[in-house]
């Protein structure tokens, strides 16, 4: 929250990326790994906790400054429930990563409930956890299976004719040793009235080159610099 209330507050973000996992008893938590060794105090898989041993867990913990300082661990950071951070951010864009395919159909009952569909799109790296499938009618974005099929078929002579039904393609810089986002791709996708939106970019060089490229979105753990390059290349205001 501390983050997300930052990227809102302080540098004007459009949209808050997360990703959501589901504990023991059912509720929805807005963390990126299956477990909360890497970032709390504690262990143990999402799934086999319940929300009464997550809720206490200091979130900052492990987080480390650019000075190299844990200057958030015993701040008070928590894991927060998805409906917290939906009640928090009411007129704010949320990209939502249901980092397991059981995972959706609560979140999509949840989005519903907030009435929020127009304001959420809602991911799956995988295709059985397809929003669309479940009868979303909010914004979704293409699985890891829509974006590969993408990618070898939009190099064949006029980028090939198929095109998912998906409203975003969500995609790396590089991934595996190979550039997935080229000029060809974005051109490609945004031919087909799909925004491309890149992730995880935190260095300038790159910011710069994927805007010269046209792509419609960057996912960044660094929107103080992202603010900064998107004033100087696009003019965009910067933030108070």
């Amino acid at each position: 929250m501390a983050a997300f209330r930052a990227s809102v507050d302080r540098w004007g973000a459009d949209v808050l990326e997360m990703d959501v996992h589901r504990t023991l008893d059912g509720k929805l938590v807005v963390i990126h790994d299956p477990t909360v060794d890497r970032t709390t105090d504690g262990s143990g898989a999402i799934s086999k906790l319940p929300w009464t041993e997550i809720e206490p867990l200091d979130a900052g913990y492990r987080f480390v400054d650019l000075e190299g300082t844990h200057s958030f661990r015993g701040w008070g950071a928590r894991i927060p429930l998805f409906e917290e951070v939906l009640d928090s951010f009411p007129g704010t864009r949320l990209n939502v990563d249901a980092k397991a395919p059981s995972v959706m159909a609560d979140l999509i009952a949840m989005v519903l409930a907030h009435s929020a569909a127009h304001r959420v799109l809602l991911a799956s790296e995988h295709d059985e956890g397809r929003a669309d499938r479940l009868g979303y009618p909010g914004p979704t974005s293409a699985t890891r299976n829509q974006i590969r099929t993408f990618y070898l078929l939009h190099r064949l002579p006029f980028g090939g004719f198929w095109s998912p039904r998906v409203d975003a393609f969500q995609v790396p810089f590089h991934w595996d040793g190979r550039q997935i986002t080229t000029p060809r791709f974005v051109r490609e996708a945004q031919r087909r009235n799909i925004p491309v939106h890149v992730w995880t970019v935190d260095d300038e060089e790159s910011m710069r080159l994927l805007l010269s490229w046209g792509v419609d979105g960057i996912q960044s753990d660094r929107p103080d610099l992202l603010a900064r390059v998107l004033h100087e290349e696009t003019g965009r205001p910067l933030p108070t």
